[in-house]
Protein backbone atom coordinates (compact mmCIF):
# COMPACT_ATOMS: atom_id res chain seq x y z
CA UNK A 1 0.00 0.00 0.00
CA UNK A 2 1.06 3.60 -0.59
CA UNK A 3 2.26 5.37 2.53
CA UNK A 4 -0.25 7.82 3.98
CA UNK A 5 2.53 10.37 4.42
CA UNK A 6 3.39 10.34 0.74
CA UNK A 7 1.88 13.20 -1.32
CA UNK A 8 -1.10 12.16 -3.50
CA UNK A 9 0.11 10.73 -6.79
CA UNK A 10 3.76 10.71 -5.72
CA UNK A 11 3.91 6.90 -6.08
CA UNK A 12 3.13 7.28 -9.78
CA UNK A 13 6.63 8.60 -10.42
CA UNK A 14 8.03 5.17 -9.60
CA UNK A 15 6.70 3.94 -12.91
CA UNK A 16 7.94 6.71 -15.21
CA UNK A 17 9.82 4.22 -17.48
CA UNK A 18 6.52 2.41 -18.03
CA UNK A 19 4.79 5.66 -18.97
CA UNK A 20 7.56 6.50 -21.44
CA UNK A 21 7.17 3.07 -23.00
CA UNK A 22 3.41 3.50 -23.29
CA UNK A 23 3.92 6.83 -25.00
CA UNK A 24 6.34 5.24 -27.46
CA UNK A 25 3.67 2.70 -28.38
CA UNK A 26 0.51 4.83 -28.27
CA UNK A 27 1.57 8.10 -29.89
CA UNK A 28 2.96 6.73 -33.21
CA UNK A 29 -0.12 4.53 -33.66
CA UNK A 30 -2.52 7.40 -32.99
CA UNK A 31 -0.64 9.57 -35.48
CA UNK A 32 -0.85 6.79 -38.08
CA UNK A 33 -4.59 6.47 -37.50
CA UNK A 34 -5.11 10.23 -37.72
CA UNK A 35 -3.22 10.43 -41.02
CA UNK A 36 -4.77 7.33 -42.55
CA UNK A 37 -7.83 5.26 -41.50
CA UNK A 38 -9.55 8.06 -39.59
CA UNK A 39 -9.60 10.15 -42.76
CA UNK A 40 -12.07 7.78 -44.43
CA UNK A 41 -15.77 7.24 -43.73
CA UNK A 42 -15.25 3.60 -42.72
CA UNK A 43 -13.23 4.49 -39.62
CA UNK A 44 -14.38 8.04 -38.97
CA UNK A 45 -15.82 6.88 -35.64
CA UNK A 46 -12.31 6.11 -34.35
CA UNK A 47 -11.64 9.53 -32.73
CA UNK A 48 -15.05 9.39 -31.07
CA UNK A 49 -14.29 5.94 -29.66
CA UNK A 50 -10.96 7.19 -28.30
CA UNK A 51 -12.64 10.24 -26.76
CA UNK A 52 -15.33 8.09 -25.12
CA UNK A 53 -12.70 5.71 -23.73
CA UNK A 54 -10.70 8.61 -22.27
CA UNK A 55 -13.87 10.14 -20.83
CA UNK A 56 -14.91 6.80 -19.30
CA UNK A 57 -11.45 6.45 -17.76
CA UNK A 58 -11.72 9.97 -16.36
CA UNK A 59 -15.07 9.09 -14.80
CA UNK A 60 -13.40 6.24 -12.93
CA UNK A 61 -10.42 8.27 -11.72
CA UNK A 62 -11.55 8.38 -8.08
CA UNK A 63 -12.15 4.63 -7.92
CA UNK A 64 -8.86 4.01 -9.72
CA UNK A 65 -6.96 6.14 -7.24
CA UNK A 66 -8.68 4.39 -4.33
CA UNK A 67 -7.95 0.90 -5.65
CA UNK A 68 -5.33 -0.88 -3.50
CA UNK A 69 -1.84 -1.29 -4.92
CA UNK A 70 -1.32 -5.02 -5.34
CA UNK A 71 0.82 -5.40 -8.49
CA UNK A 72 0.71 -8.65 -10.46
CA UNK A 73 4.15 -8.42 -12.07
CA UNK A 74 4.37 -11.94 -13.52
CA UNK A 75 1.02 -11.96 -15.32
CA UNK A 76 1.29 -8.28 -16.14
CA UNK A 77 4.68 -8.79 -17.76
CA UNK A 78 3.34 -11.62 -19.91
CA UNK A 79 0.39 -9.53 -21.09
CA UNK A 80 2.56 -6.45 -21.61
CA UNK A 81 5.28 -8.26 -23.57
CA UNK A 82 2.70 -10.09 -25.69
CA UNK A 83 1.04 -6.80 -26.56
CA UNK A 84 4.38 -5.12 -27.27
CA UNK A 85 5.45 -7.93 -29.62
CA UNK A 86 2.10 -7.74 -31.42
CA UNK A 87 2.55 -3.99 -31.77
CA UNK A 88 6.07 -4.36 -33.18
CA UNK A 89 4.88 -6.96 -35.69
CA UNK A 90 1.86 -4.90 -36.72
CA UNK A 91 3.87 -1.69 -36.96
CA UNK A 92 6.71 -3.22 -38.97
CA UNK A 93 4.44 -5.13 -41.34
CA UNK A 94 1.77 -2.42 -41.65
CA UNK A 95 -0.96 -4.64 -40.17
CA UNK A 96 -3.31 -2.15 -38.54
CA UNK A 97 -5.39 -4.80 -36.78
CA UNK A 98 -2.33 -5.95 -34.84
CA UNK A 99 -0.85 -2.50 -34.32
CA UNK A 100 -4.03 -0.91 -33.00
CA UNK A 101 -5.36 -4.00 -31.26
CA UNK A 102 -2.09 -4.38 -29.36
CA UNK A 103 -2.86 -1.17 -27.47
CA UNK A 104 -5.33 -3.06 -25.27
CA UNK A 105 -2.95 -5.75 -23.89
CA UNK A 106 -0.17 -3.17 -23.63
CA UNK A 107 -2.32 -0.89 -21.46
CA UNK A 108 -3.78 -3.80 -19.49
CA UNK A 109 -0.33 -5.31 -18.89
CA UNK A 110 1.11 -1.99 -17.77
CA UNK A 111 -1.77 -1.55 -15.34
CA UNK A 112 -1.33 -5.05 -13.91
CA UNK A 113 2.41 -4.51 -13.46
CA UNK A 114 2.02 -1.18 -11.71
CA UNK A 115 -1.30 -1.46 -9.83
CA UNK A 116 -2.72 -4.98 -10.06
CA UNK A 117 -6.10 -6.65 -10.57
CA UNK A 118 -8.13 -4.25 -8.44
CA UNK A 119 -7.18 -1.28 -10.63
CA UNK A 120 -7.64 -3.29 -13.83
CA UNK A 121 -11.19 -4.24 -12.83
CA UNK A 122 -12.05 -0.57 -12.27
CA UNK A 123 -11.15 0.43 -15.85
CA UNK A 124 -12.26 -2.71 -17.70
CA UNK A 125 -14.80 -0.83 -19.80
CA UNK A 126 -12.49 1.91 -21.20
CA UNK A 127 -9.89 -0.74 -22.04
CA UNK A 128 -12.27 -3.10 -23.83
CA UNK A 129 -14.05 -0.25 -25.56
CA UNK A 130 -10.86 0.47 -27.49
CA UNK A 131 -11.70 -2.62 -29.55
CA UNK A 132 -13.99 -0.38 -31.60
CA UNK A 133 -11.00 1.75 -32.52
CA UNK A 134 -9.40 -1.20 -34.36
CA UNK A 135 -9.91 -0.88 -38.16
CA UNK A 136 -11.71 -3.92 -39.48
CA UNK A 137 -9.64 -6.13 -41.83
CA UNK A 138 -10.64 -5.86 -45.48
CA UNK A 139 -11.33 -9.61 -45.97
CA UNK A 140 -13.62 -9.65 -42.92
CA UNK A 141 -15.50 -6.59 -44.17
CA UNK A 142 -15.90 -8.10 -47.65
CA UNK A 143 -17.07 -11.44 -46.28
CA UNK A 144 -19.74 -10.00 -43.96
CA UNK A 145 -20.88 -6.90 -45.85
CA UNK A 146 -22.47 -8.85 -48.73
CA UNK A 147 -24.83 -10.98 -46.60
CA UNK A 148 -25.66 -8.01 -44.41
CA UNK A 149 -26.59 -5.85 -47.39
CA UNK A 150 -28.71 -8.67 -48.80
CA UNK A 151 -30.61 -9.02 -45.54
CA UNK A 152 -31.18 -5.27 -45.21
CA UNK A 153 -32.32 -5.09 -48.85
CA UNK A 154 -34.83 -7.91 -48.38
CA UNK A 155 -36.14 -6.42 -45.14
CA UNK A 156 -36.43 -2.91 -46.59
CA UNK A 157 -38.26 -4.23 -49.65
CA UNK A 158 -40.67 -6.11 -47.39
CA UNK A 159 -41.40 -3.00 -45.32
CA UNK A 160 -42.04 -0.91 -48.44
CA UNK A 161 -44.37 -3.56 -49.84
CA UNK A 162 -46.31 -3.67 -46.58
CA UNK A 163 -46.65 0.10 -46.83
CA UNK A 164 -48.25 -0.27 -50.26
CA UNK A 165 -45.32 0.64 -52.50
CA UNK A 166 -44.54 -1.40 -55.56
CA UNK A 167 -40.99 -2.71 -55.10
CA UNK A 168 -38.82 -4.89 -57.28
CA UNK A 169 -35.56 -6.20 -55.89
CA UNK A 170 -32.55 -7.48 -57.77
CA UNK A 171 -29.80 -8.35 -55.32
CA UNK A 172 -29.12 -5.14 -53.41
CA UNK A 173 -30.85 -2.89 -55.96
CA UNK A 174 -34.39 -1.78 -55.14
CA UNK A 175 -36.67 -0.41 -57.85
CA UNK A 176 -39.38 1.80 -56.41
CA UNK A 177 -41.49 3.58 -59.01
CA UNK A 178 -39.14 5.14 -61.58
CA UNK A 179 -36.15 5.05 -59.24
CA UNK A 180 -33.46 2.44 -58.78
CA UNK A 181 -31.82 2.51 -55.35
CA UNK A 182 -28.54 0.75 -54.65
CA UNK A 183 -28.12 -0.36 -51.05
CA UNK A 184 -24.50 0.71 -50.64
CA UNK A 185 -21.97 -0.33 -48.02
CA UNK A 186 -22.35 3.00 -46.21
CA UNK A 187 -26.09 2.44 -45.81
CA UNK A 188 -26.09 -1.17 -44.67
CA UNK A 189 -22.51 -2.35 -44.40
CA UNK A 190 -20.44 -3.77 -41.60
CA UNK A 191 -18.83 -0.43 -40.76
CA UNK A 192 -22.14 1.20 -39.89
CA UNK A 193 -23.04 -1.85 -37.79
CA UNK A 194 -19.66 -1.54 -36.04
CA UNK A 195 -20.20 2.14 -35.23
CA UNK A 196 -23.77 1.56 -34.04
CA UNK A 197 -22.61 -1.28 -31.80
CA UNK A 198 -20.07 1.07 -30.23
CA UNK A 199 -22.83 3.58 -29.50
CA UNK A 200 -25.06 0.86 -28.05
CA UNK A 201 -22.38 -0.47 -25.73
CA UNK A 202 -21.80 2.99 -24.27
CA UNK A 203 -25.52 3.33 -23.59
CA UNK A 204 -25.63 -0.02 -21.80
CA UNK A 205 -22.62 0.99 -19.70
CA UNK A 206 -24.04 4.41 -18.81
CA UNK A 207 -27.61 3.26 -18.14
CA UNK A 208 -27.50 -0.43 -17.27
CA UNK A 209 -30.70 -2.31 -16.70
CA UNK A 210 -31.33 -3.67 -13.20
CA UNK A 211 -30.04 -7.23 -12.94
CA UNK A 212 -27.32 -9.13 -14.78
CA UNK A 213 -29.52 -11.05 -17.18
CA UNK A 214 -31.30 -7.86 -18.20
CA UNK A 215 -27.96 -6.26 -19.01
CA UNK A 216 -26.99 -9.39 -20.93
CA UNK A 217 -30.23 -9.06 -22.90
CA UNK A 218 -29.43 -5.41 -23.65
CA UNK A 219 -25.95 -6.28 -24.91
CA UNK A 220 -27.35 -9.12 -27.02
CA UNK A 221 -29.89 -6.70 -28.54
CA UNK A 222 -27.26 -4.21 -29.73
CA UNK A 223 -26.47 -5.92 -33.05
CA UNK A 224 -30.13 -6.68 -33.98
CA UNK A 225 -31.05 -3.10 -33.09
CA UNK A 226 -28.23 -1.80 -35.28
CA UNK A 227 -29.43 -3.95 -38.18
CA UNK A 228 -32.98 -2.66 -37.65
CA UNK A 229 -31.65 0.90 -37.74
CA UNK A 230 -29.97 0.15 -41.08
CA UNK A 231 -33.28 -1.13 -42.46
CA UNK A 232 -35.03 2.05 -41.27
CA UNK A 233 -32.37 4.15 -43.00
CA UNK A 234 -32.82 2.38 -46.34
CA UNK A 235 -36.61 2.62 -46.13
CA UNK A 236 -36.40 6.32 -45.24
CA UNK A 237 -34.08 7.03 -48.18
CA UNK A 238 -36.39 5.15 -50.53
CA UNK A 239 -39.41 7.18 -49.39
CA UNK A 240 -37.48 10.46 -49.62
CA UNK A 241 -36.39 9.63 -53.16
CA UNK A 242 -39.87 8.61 -54.28
CA UNK A 243 -41.64 11.66 -52.86
CA UNK A 244 -38.98 14.37 -53.08
CA UNK A 245 -36.85 13.22 -55.97
CA UNK A 246 -33.40 11.76 -56.48
CA UNK A 247 -31.61 15.02 -55.62
CA UNK A 248 -33.18 15.06 -52.15
CA UNK A 249 -32.39 11.39 -51.59
CA UNK A 250 -28.73 11.89 -52.42
CA UNK A 251 -28.28 15.30 -50.80
CA UNK A 252 -28.92 16.67 -47.35
CA UNK A 253 -31.66 14.17 -46.59
CA UNK A 254 -29.22 11.31 -47.22
CA UNK A 255 -26.99 12.58 -44.43
CA UNK A 256 -30.01 13.25 -42.25
CA UNK A 257 -31.12 9.65 -42.70
CA UNK A 258 -27.73 8.57 -41.36
CA UNK A 259 -28.32 10.58 -38.19
CA UNK A 260 -31.82 9.16 -37.96
CA UNK A 261 -30.32 5.66 -38.11
CA UNK A 262 -28.34 6.32 -34.95
CA UNK A 263 -31.41 7.85 -33.31
CA UNK A 264 -33.45 4.72 -34.08
CA UNK A 265 -30.78 2.49 -32.52
CA UNK A 266 -30.56 4.67 -29.39
CA UNK A 267 -34.33 4.93 -28.96
CA UNK A 268 -34.72 1.21 -29.53
CA UNK A 269 -32.17 0.32 -26.86
CA UNK A 270 -33.57 2.81 -24.38
CA UNK A 271 -37.08 1.46 -24.99
CA UNK A 272 -35.88 -2.09 -24.42
CA UNK A 273 -34.13 -0.99 -21.24
CA UNK A 274 -37.36 0.60 -19.98
CA UNK A 275 -39.26 -2.60 -20.74
CA UNK A 276 -36.67 -4.75 -18.95
CA UNK A 277 -36.69 -2.40 -15.95
CA UNK A 278 -40.50 -2.60 -15.96
CA UNK A 279 -40.40 -6.39 -15.79
CA UNK A 280 -38.27 -6.17 -12.65
CA UNK A 281 -40.64 -3.73 -10.98
CA UNK A 282 -43.64 -5.86 -11.96
CA UNK A 283 -41.93 -8.94 -10.52
CA UNK A 284 -41.13 -7.10 -7.29
CA UNK A 285 -44.77 -5.99 -6.89
CA UNK A 286 -46.06 -9.48 -7.61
Amino acid sequence: PVSATRPPGAHLWRWWPVYLGLGAVLVPTLLTLARGPWQGDANAHGPVVLAVAVWALWQQRARLAAAPDAPAPALGAVVLVTGALAWVLGRSQDVMVLEVGAQIPVLAGALLVTRGWAAARVVWFPLLYLVFMVPLPGPVVDALTGPLKQFVSVAAAGVLELAGYGVARSGVVLTVGPYQLLVADACAGLHSLYALSAVGLVLVWLWPAPGRWRNAALVAAIVPMAVLANVVRVVALALITVHLGDAAGQGFMHNFAGLAMFAVAVIGLMTLRAVLAGTRRAGAVA
